[in-house]
């Protein structure tokens, strides 16, 4: 177990994230100063779980208004901080111009943390949430990476403008992290690159596309199955773990997948089955390949060409670097969707 040093605070940028929820909980459990860079510290709505963590912790939290977008709009939040936690990143698939929604935030939101960085004495280091999709596009790309695997070694060259734009802004901001690291020597860079993140939230209305897939094994959408699509996991937790691992061990360096389980959409929907399948329309069985490309543009609106790369495609990656270097372990996949699913019913996501 690493100690982590709570003499000087850290800045969280997009703390009221899904992932960043559980970090800043780790941190304020830890007895560290967070700094938590957000878009509206007077939105209750969005902070108050927040809140309640610090109340019964040791840690002390200090709210910072900060824009992705707003050049320099971090620096009263870093000053101080000797460790920079970057999180803030926009997670959708459904935008209309990925320009303007996508690729503008995450590439300029990274420029401006970093660059922030460079001019802040303090700044020891800088942990940037990057994702498995700054790695790949589709799980047939998996085929082509060394050994079948992906890892840290690979970078996404398959993702556009037009074609999965989220996994292209990803793959820019990441680039634009370690060309602005490598030209300067203040601060040493690490990122993380989880898979599909899954498992409870902390705030009661998640936003993470995460929640939206498992929302359609609950409400019927995929009572007649689920397609077995490629992708990888990783629970919340693991993943807040992993950041403070790459955050305060000394001798971490350079990409981290953080991956629990290689799996697909029917697995993840199975995962449920033992708990709820008695009361809910959870999927079973497959969903033909040819039954996904018919009618995926149409209900879903999914590419044929990512239907043909995806589904029943399997997904691998080499997570023993995460294992090596940060200590991470990961808990079961059935844990973390049980804990999930579970949290959907609670707060009425399913209008039960």
């Amino acid at each position: 177990m690493t100690s982590f040093s709570t003499d000087a605070p850290v800045l969280v940028t997009g703390a009221t994230g899904y992932v960043a929820g559980w970090l800043v909980k780790e941190l304020l459990d830890a007895g560290i100063t967070v700094h938590a860079a957000v878009r509206d510290p007077d939105r209750k709505d969005k902070v108050a779980h927040l809140q309640e963590i610090a109340a019964g912790s040791p840690g002390t939290l200090r709210f910072f208004r900060a824009d992705l977008l707003e050049e320099g709009s971090y620096a009263e939040a870093m000053a101080g901080c000797a460790i920079v936690f970057h999180t803030a990143s926009p997670f959708t698939t459904s935008v209309k111009d990925p320009q303007r929604e996508l690729v503008e935030p995450a590439v300029k939101g990274t420029r401006s943390v970093l660059e922030t960085a460079t001019r802040t004495a303090s700044v020891k280091r800088v942990v940037v949430t990057s994702s498995c999709a700054a790695i790949y596009t589709d799980a047939v790309d998996c085929l082509k990476a060394p050994g079948g695997k992906l890892t840290e070694e690979v970078w996404n060259t398959t993702a556009s403008l037009e074609y999965q734009p989220y996994s292209f802004s990803k793959t820019l901001a990441e680039q634009e992290a370690w060309k602005i690291a490598r030209a300067q020597d203040r601060f040493e860079l690490v990122t993380v690159n989880p898979s599909l993140v899954i498992g409870p939230a902390l705030n009661a209305r998640p936003t993470s596309e995460s929640f939206n897939i498992v929302r359609q094994m609950g409400d019927g959408t995929m009572k007649r199955g689920a397609p077995k699509l490629g992708l990888g996991v990783v629970d919340v937790r693991d993943l807040a773990r992993a950041h403070m691992e790459a955050g305060f061990r000394e001798e971490a360096e350079g990409r981290h997948i953080i991956s629990g389980h290689d799996t697909n959409i029917l697995e993840l929907g199975k995962a449920l089955i033992e708990k709820y399948g008695d009361r809910y329309p959870v999927p079973r069985q497959s969903l033909p390949k040819w039954i996904v490309w018919l009618v995926g543009p149409i209900v879903g609106g999914i590419s044929r060409k990512f239907v043909t790369n995806n589904v029943d495609v399997k997904w691998r990656a080499d997570n023993a670097k995460s294992k090596r270097a940060l200590g991470v372990t990961y808990r079961p996949m059935k844990t973390s969707m049980e804990e999930m699913f579970q949290q959907m019913i609670d707060t009425g996501v399913f209008g039960k």
